[in-house]
Order: C-alpha cells, then structure tokens, then sequence
C-alpha cells in the first residue's frame, strides 16, 4: 500500500514538473534568392523576427514592469534597423547625429510623427498595437526602420549568422510567427508552424527572398522627397 502511495505521489510530481517546465527555443533561419551582396556573398541572415503564440490563444502572462526600448539614429541610419518589441513598450529614438531627423511612420500598425529635433536629443512613443511599423525620417530619404510589435513576451530577432534564441518559454504548443522585410507575406506564412515545447531539437527554417521589390516611400506629408530634405543638416 505504501509503495503504491509513493508510486502515485512521485508521478503527480513528475506531472507537475512537466507542467511547470519551461524551455529555450532555438534555431537558425537560412535567406535565399536574395539580390543583397550582404546576404548571397556575406551570408547575413540578420533581422528576421519569430515569435510564439500560445495555443489556445490567450494564455499570456500580464506584464507588470514598464517596457523600454530604443532605436539610435546614427550617421543617418536607425539603429538597429529592425527591432522587436513587446505591445505597450515604449522606444526612445535618440538623435546622435549632428544634424537634425524626424522620425515618423503613416502605416496603420503605429501611426506618429514626433517632428524635427535637434542633435542630442531624444524622443519616445508608446506602441500601443500589434503589427509591423515602418519608420522613415522626413528629413532623410535614404532612412529606414521596422519595429515589429507582438502581443507575447516570447520573440527574437535573427543575429547575423541566423540563429535566434528564445527563453523561459513555458512548456506547451504555440504557433511560430515569422516576419522578414524582404520576403513575401505568403513566404513567411508558409513557414509558420505548431511547435511543442521543450523542443527535441533545434528548429531550421529557409525563407526566400524572391520578388522582393525595392519600392519608394514618401515623406510624412505624402510627397516626394526633395534634394532640400536630404541635405538638411543645419545646426545654429
């Protein structure tokens, strides 16, 4: 009898270990078909974003501490030029140029405008939405950003190599999302799959770059850019 009871009493712990577990998500994302030199000769398979969605929906935890994160403006680049965040942080775009920028965004996923300011300073917006936020500054044609903002704290972006890393994610099934600025929406959905965690092994994924178009943006008031605006850097 007693053995039983020990028996019974191991296994409800065993159950409740398994329950309780949490594992690291990891992998590796190969690009394909790419007309970057970075990417074909350089083998630069940076930015690319997976996050996971737990299934059934829902069953995220709340986030208690305020979320910050930042996105540099230097040497008329954003810094870095994709980034990731969790919905409600908020993203200081600091100016470390000698010359002014204004960053904004028209697309539906986090419209703003914070205006022109000068070296030195900085600004901050909350990303209240979920959804992929292309940012450009007005001043600065060649300039350009994605923040991809997910509704789970489990999320990644791709080092150069393509490996990404995801952890504390607590055991169970999730949907795998993928964004990549350079593939098609239909690429990346063709990727997505239900994964159990702790993973057996470590995931590959291979997207294609094929048909991506390098399209222009206009500025904030729905223009084109002038020569004016990309040699505006006066500083008095």
């Amino acid at each position: 009898m007693t053995s039983r009871w020990l028996t019974s009493f191991n296994l409800l712990v065993a159950a409740a270990s398994l329950l309780n577990a949490s594992g690291v998500v990891t992998g590796t994302v190969e690009l394909r078909d790419s007309r970057l030199k970075s990417v074909e000769s350089g083998h630069d398979y940076s930015g690319v974003v997976i996050w996971l969605e737990p299934l059934p929906p829902g069953n995220i935890p709340e986030q208690h501490a305020p979320l910050r994160a930042t996105m540099l403006q230097k040497n008329k680049k954003f810094i870095p030029h994709v980034l990731a965040v969790r919905r409600g942080t908020q993203v200081d775009f600091p100016n470390q140029d000698p010359i002014f920028h204004n960053a904004f965004s028209t697309f539906s996923g986090q419209v703003f405008d914070i205006g022109l300011y000068k070296p030195g300073s900085s600004r901050t917006v909350t990303f209240s939405r979920s959804g992929v936020v292309r940012i450009f500054c007005n001043i600065h044609s060649a300039m350009s950003a994605v923040i991809v903002v997910v509704d789970t704290p489990w999320f990644a972006t791709t080092s150069a190599d393509g490996s990404f890393r995801i952890p504390e994610v607590p055991a169970g099934e999730y949907r795998l999302r993928i964004f990549h600025e350079r593939a098609s929406p239909t690429e990346t959905a063709n990727q997505e799959r239900v994964i159990t965690v702790p993973l057996s092994t470590p995931l590959k994924l291979v997207i294609s770059e094929s048909g991506y178009v390098i399209t222009p943006h206009l500025n904030k008031h729905g223009q084109p850019y002038s020569k004016a605006d990309d040699t505006y850097s006066v500083l008095k």
